[in-house]
This record gives structure tokens, sequence and C-alpha cells, in this order.
């Protein structure tokens, strides 16, 4: 067994390596370098529009009330289930990871990834929306393996390439869900709780190769995801627009405190981000320095790993609103990133940089911990600072709590994401065979060692990106196209334009007269 472990290993890093390093980080960034330009860096230009048309906007009727079309969602309750599989662990342990491993300077990597990553994010959704159909559900389905399939495979000579890397994209983003999106979020959360809320009765009654405790918590995760999950996305779409705002807010003020308490490192912090973005070089003592590929692998890989951008996942949600522009979700994705990266991400890398784990002079960690352990020592020490050692232990508790709700709103984000990819596949009437066998694999995830499982779901998500991104690349003058629609209705010229809401004629015709209905146009 150990000889197939280490096997296993060494073939995941060389393709982790040509995943992320030789081909990835390549048509990632190209892509949305592409895309900013293509769409006259519309995340800029038209900055007060996209942030008035979400997150200003999130108390308008249309946009937040139930939808009342069968099976769909609002476009809010779309933004939360996408905003729960993104905003996961990858924003606490992801971070910290990118910080021990490629030094402050990833940060730097990291936002640029997220502001070119917005674009991307921006046209998948638009994508999504314009190639999407309603199933013998009555449900909106759509995803990066619909356009890869009708959009690339409609162009001449693409017919089979579309379909054999929609299917591609399908079967990875299912793997991808297993790992990412449910074992590695259900150890995390076990082992936390199990680590800081210690009850050494259950704790001393081995089972199996684990112990009872981690059995417990395994089946009451397995309970309340299942009965979510299986209610499908009206009732993950309920769930999650309770748990994500108040997640997110919950975790954003704790992190505030801390940032707050060390405000004399923030300067230097942000210092040091800058200054070690291209290397950390190496110091006396025989410490070696952190090469600028490192740094920019890192801060990308984790950028990616936090906020999806550029792995076409959340598009399949976010084709389930009940939005008809095309852009407007766009615009959303636009957010999710932001929201994601340039506050969550950057919160939690302050947390680190002004607690004082990392030297700001050398850029060098000053304690071995890694990922959440990381940031957990950032709360604990700065609470004790604060109010002692029992203050302290609150604070190691606070980040334990949030990667409850962090990681166990990923799993409802992601079981959604799996079903549509199965659904593709094998159809609508086996996807309660894919929601059983997710759930049931939750306690799996609460009693396994998962140190190869997330090596090997960062592979499978950047093997889910090189499709999609493809895919991207393949109908980025269609992007164009839909984006200067918009504009030219809505902003610009405020000219007659029939607007370009779907690839299909009799959704197109159905969706402008709910337009009239509504007054939108």
């Amino acid at each position: 067994m150990d000889v197939f472990i280490q096997k296993l290993t060494e073939v995941n890093s060389v393709v982790n390596n040509f995943v992320w390093v030789t081909l990835g980080l390549v048509l990632l960034l190209g892509t949305g370098i592409l895309m900013t330009c293509l769409t006259k860096f519309f995340q800029v230009t038209h900055f007060a529009h996209w942030i008035k048309n979400t997150i200003g906007s999130i108390f308008h009727k249309n946009i937040s009330s139930h939808s009342k079309e069968k099976a769909s969602i609002s476009q809010f309750q779309a933004l939360c289930t996408a905003l729960a599989a993104t905003v996961g662990v990858g924003n606490i342990a992801g971070v910290a990871a990118a910080i021990a491993a490629g030094g402050p300077g990833a940060i730097f990597w990291m936002w640029l990834a997220a502001f070119f990553g917005m674009m991307t994010n921006y046209s998948e959704n638009v994508l999504g929306i314009y190639y999407r159909r309603k199933n013998e559900h009555g449900e909106w389905t759509g995803g990066a393996m619909y356009y890869l399939q009708d959009g690339l495979g409609g162009k001449k000579h693409c017919k089979k390439l579309g379909r054999v890397l929609g299917i591609l994209f399908a079967c990875f983003a299912i793997l991808a869900s297993f790992g990412i999106g449910n074992m590695s979020q259900v150890n995390t959360i076990a082992t936390n709780i199990s680590s800081v809320f210690k009850i050494d009765a259950l704790i001393n009654i081995e089972v199996g190769g684990t112990n009872l405790y981690m059995i417990i918590i395994g089946v009451a995760l397995m309970i309340l995801a299942g009965l979510v999950i299986v209610g499908g996305i009206k009732r993950i779409g309920s769930v999650t627009e309770k748990i994500v705002p108040f997640m997110v807010v919950f975790y954003i003020l704790g992190a505030i405190v801390i940032v707050g308490f060390n405000y004399a490192n923030i300067l230097p912090a942000l210092k040091a981000i800058f200054k070690f973005a291209f290397g950390v070089p190496a110091v006396a003592g025989g410490v070696t320095g952190i090469v600028v590929k490192e740094v920019v692998t890192w801060g990308f890989k984790r950028g990616v790993f936090s906020n999806e951008a550029g792995l076409g996942s959340s598009v399949m949600v976010h084709s389930a609103s009940n939005v008809k522009e095309p852009v407007r979700q766009g615009m959303w994705g636009i957010f999710e990133v932001f929201a994601d990266t340039i506050i969550i991400c950057t919160l939690t890398a302050m947390v680190i940089l002004t607690s004082g784990l990392v030297d700001l002079k050398t850029g060098f960690m000053l304690t071995d911990s890694e990922k959440t352990v990381l940031v957990s020592d950032a709360f604990r020490q700065t609470f004790t600072k604060i109010g002692g050692a029992g203050l302290g232990a609150f604070g190691g508790g606070f980040i334990a709590v949030a990667i409850l709700f962090f990681a166990f709103s990923t799993v409802l984000g992601w079981s959604y994401y799996g079903t549509k990819a199965w659904e593709f596949l094998f159809g609508t009437k086996s996807t309660m065979i894919y929601k059983v066998v997710f759930v049931v694999m939750i306690i799996c995830g609460a009693t396994m060692s998962l140190d190869l499982a997330w090596d090997i779901s960062d592979t499978f998500n950047g093997l889910m990106m090189i499709p999609n991104l493809i895919g991207v690349l393949s109908l980025s003058g269609l992007v164009m196209k839909i984006t200067k629609n918009y504009v030219d209705r809505k902003l610009k010229n405020k000219k007659y334009v029939e607007p370009m809401l779907s690839v299909f004629e009799d959704i197109n015709a159905e969706q402008i007269q709910k337009m009239k209905d509504d007054g939108e146009y």
C-alpha cells in the first residue's frame, strides 16, 4: 500500500506541475488579460455599475426575493450558493499555505489573479446563461460542459472536440466534488472541532483506525448535509442565503479586530507584500530564498483555489438563476471574485502578516504552523494579548467555528456542481445516485487522513480549468458581442438593439417577452 501511495504521489506531482505551472498559469493569466481587454476593462470602467447591480441591489425585490419559476433561484441565492462553494477553507488554509510556501509576495500575485479573474468569471457566467437550457424537471441547466459542447462544438470542424472537452470537464468536476468539495472540507471541520473542543472520553475510544469523536462529527455532518442536498437547488439556495452572509460578516469582523489591534504592522505588512512579490532572497544562516516562480505559482494556485475563477465551477449554479440578462449574472461573477479574494483573502493575509508570525523584513516564517493552524495561532495570540489566556482560547474556537461554516457551505455548493456534471453525463433521472454517494462520502472525509487528497484535488481543479478556459477563449468574441450589446442598450448609447439573451431562439424570445412584461425592455 505504501508503494502505491508513493507512486500515486509521484504521478500526481508530475501532472500537478504540468497543469499549474507549464500550461495552467499561462492559460489562466492569458484568458483573464484577453477578456479584460476585449471588454475594455469592464471591471474598472463600469465599477460603479456592477457594484450598484450586485451588492447595491440585494434589497431589490427582483434580486433577492425567491423565484416563482419552478426549480430556479434568485440572483442573490445564486451568488450565495456560488460563494458557499468558493468561500471555504481556501480563504483560511489556502492563504496561509501561500504565505508559508511563497512568502508575503504570493499575496500580490493572488491579487493579480483576482483582478483578471474577475473578467474570466464574468465571461464564464455570461456564456453559462447564454447557453443554458431547461431539463425535464424544469430546472435551468448550464455550465462549462454546455458551452463547450454547443459553443465550441458549434464551430466548423469542432463538434467532436467540443463534446469531448465537455465530457472531460464534467468528469473532472465530479472527481473534484468528492475531493476538494467534500472529503477535504469535512476532514478539516472534524480535525479542527476535535482539537479545539476536546472531549477526551470520545477521543480515547478507537474505532477502525480513528476515534469515536470523529465518527460522531462525520455522522452529524452527513445527516445535516443530506437533508439539504437531497432537496435540490431550491433548498440549497434557501440555506446558503442564510449561512453565507452571516459567516462572511462573522469572519470579517473577527479579522478586523485582529488587524486593528496590530495596526502598527499594517503598513509594514503591505510593504512586505510588494517587496517580496518577485522572490524572497536567502538570508544568513543557511536559510534558502524563495524564487519568483514559487511566489507566482503559489499566489495564482491559492487564488484560483479560493475564488475558482477559471475553473468553470460556479457557472453551474449561476446558470440556475432567474436572471434574464447574461451580463447581469456576469456582474455577480465579478463581485464573487472581488468579495472572495480582494476582501476575505486579503483580510486573512493581513491577520497572518500583522500578528508577528512572519518576519516582515526577511519574508520568512517565524513559526512551523501551517494552513488553518497558522490563522488560528494569529487569532489565539492576539486575543491573548487583548484579554489573557481565556480570551486566547476563544480565538482558537473562533477559527474552528469559522471553518465549520466555511467548509460546510462549500460542501453544499460543490454538491450542486457535481450533480450538474453528473446530469450532463448520465441524465437527470440518475442524479439521486450521485447525491446519495456524495452524502455517504462525508463520513469517509471525517475519518480519513487526507494530505494526499488535498494535492489530488488541487490537480483535478487544474484539470477542470484547462477545457473550461479553452471554451472561454474560443468564445471570447461572443462574450465581447454580448457585452457590447448590453452596454449599448443600458449604459452607453441606450439605443434600440435586440437583446442577446440566449443562443436558442425560443428561449431568447421568451426572455425578451419577460423583460417586456417586467418593464425592463
